[in-house]
């Protein structure tokens, strides 16, 4: 049985459990696009995209579900955080 990382959002709706390898490549990625500054949202599934493997793109599936599931997750954690213009930036400490 594989291991799987709850992914809830900032609105409270019920939470989608993605595999935990899936789950770590598209934070690990996430995080590594907004160590350099605020990125619109709608570019960050492609900047995903760009840093995974052939091999994690094939088995991931749909990277834009993915990357929007692991984000709205990474929110709610406070790891990241919208502003306005729909960008994304790495929350403050």
């Amino acid at each position: 049985m594989t291991d799987r990382t709850p992914c809830r959002t900032p609105t409270g709706t019920s939470a989608t459990n993605v595999p935990t390898w899936k789950f770590d490549a598209c934070r690990t990625a996430i995080l590594d696009i907004l160590a350099d500054g605020p990125v619109p949202a709608a570019e960050v599934a492609t900047r995903v995209g760009e840093r995974l493997t052939d091999e994690q793109l094939d088995a991931l599936g749909k990277i834009g579900w993915h990357v929007t599931t692991v984000r709205l997750e990474m929110e709610v954690r406070g790891e990241i955080a919208r502003l306005p213009g729909r960008q994304l930036r790495l929350k403050r400490a």
